[in-house]
């Protein structure tokens, strides 16, 4: 991950040694490409996320929404190099997935535990903390909050809430140049924010495979500006214009509600599935690689996950990431997805056999 996109105490580490031949291999590239100087290096993202070092990415598995998720989340971003006190008086935006909530379909949307468990967290630093989303599928945000329970948590726990759909907005260069576009509209609370935390459901999507945290992002994009669905991004590019919003955000991190999850016809027709875990990162693309794994899936075929590698934005590679907690190996259930082609591609072996 870049210093661009890095919080402000982000750690990093040297690939790990190992006595695999692929890792003395990659670090023997790595070596070579020190001597080959600064402009052959820029020529190849590979190299420059050996460079870049190993992202740490942190598993909690036997979670609950009625268990100690504080205590869970902030041992997670100890754990990746972010630590709460740093954004003492400073404003921490929590960012959840309200798509379209049914009261029936809790695996649509982010548990209100969850995000009244992550403000606390830096509420007890002394942060500024806020909740914000533009839902994608619903013009009401006030629906969306009371369909999704999140309206009443956050009263009771005196959260304000910034609706991003109608805020007003401020239209940034595009910062990641993969897309046509030129750049794109922000809401006010998104430029204020001194950290957002992108706080995903984890689920299938019947187009790009999974959505975690970097996907989540098209939510802080208000609807005034680009519709309902945001139509003008998938036009674009799903997977250029994830790459570029994710590029041109303040610092962003990941924590993910991955207790109950939804596989299937996700994003929002998909079926419920337990998994009971909870990811946190300050490397996005490291969290939704790992997330990826978990769920059967390989992150190298997710078509944004592989672009945002291919510019060095984050890790991708499991040998550069750094697993704290949970090794995400033994909690790995193959979540099923559509029966398409494009989808079953996206699947390890194991996992192919679980379509629906």
């Amino acid at each position: 991950m870049s210093d661009e996109h890095a919080p402000p105490n982000a750690t990093k580490e040297g690939p790990p040694s190992k006595s695999a031949k692929f890792d003395r291999r990659a670090l023997l590239v790595a070596g070579g490409a020190v001597v080959a100087g600064a402009a052959g290096y820029a020529g190849y993202p590979f190299i420059r996320q050996l460079h870049a070092g190993r992202s740490p990415v942190f598993v909690a598995a036997k979670q609950k929404y009625d268990g100690p998720l504080t205590k869970t989340i902030h041992d997670g971003l100890l754990n990746c190099g972010v630590d709460p006190i740093a954004y003492n008086g400073k404003r921490v935006l929590l960012k959840p997935n309200l798509v379209e909530p049914m009261r029936g379909s809790p695996q649509m949307t982010t548990h209100p535990a969850m995000v009244v468990a992550c403000a606390e967290v830096f509420l007890k630093a002394g942060a500024r903390v806020s909740v914000g989303e533009a839902p994608g599928h619903m013009r009401d945000t006030e629906a969306a909050l009371v369909e999704a329970r999140l309206g009443e948590a956050l009263l009771d726990a005196k959260l304000p809430f910034a609706d991003l759909n109608y805020e007003e907005s401020q239209f940034l260069r595009n910062a990641g140049k993969r897309s046509a576009l030129p750049g794109f509209y922000f809401p006010q609370s998104i430029l204020e924010a001194d950290l957002i935390v992108s706080m995903p459901k984890l689920k299938t999507h019947h187009w790009v495979g999974v959505t975690v945290s970097m996907k989540n992002l098209y939510g802080t994009l208000p609807g005034n500006r680009y519709g309902w669905p945001k139509n003008v991004l998938h036009h674009a590019g799903i997977p250029q214009t994830v790459v570029d919003i994710n590029a041109s955000l303040p610092p962003t991190i990941a924590v993910v509600d991955g207790i109950e999850c939804m596989e299937g016809d996700g994003p929002i027709l998909g079926t419920s599935k337990q998994m009971g875990i909870v990811v946190v990162g300050a490397d996005r693309l490291a969290v939704d690689s790992t997330c990826a794994r978990i769920m059967g899936m390989d992150p190298s075929r997710i078509s944004y996950l592989k672009l945002a590698s291919e510019i060095g934005f984050g890790q991708m590679q499991d040998f550069l990431i750094k697993q704290v907690g949970e090794r995400w190996q033994p909690l790995v259930s193959p979540f099923k997805v559509l029966d398409r082609p494009h989808l079953r591609e996206l699947q390890t072996r194991e996992a192919g056999l679980l379509t629906s």
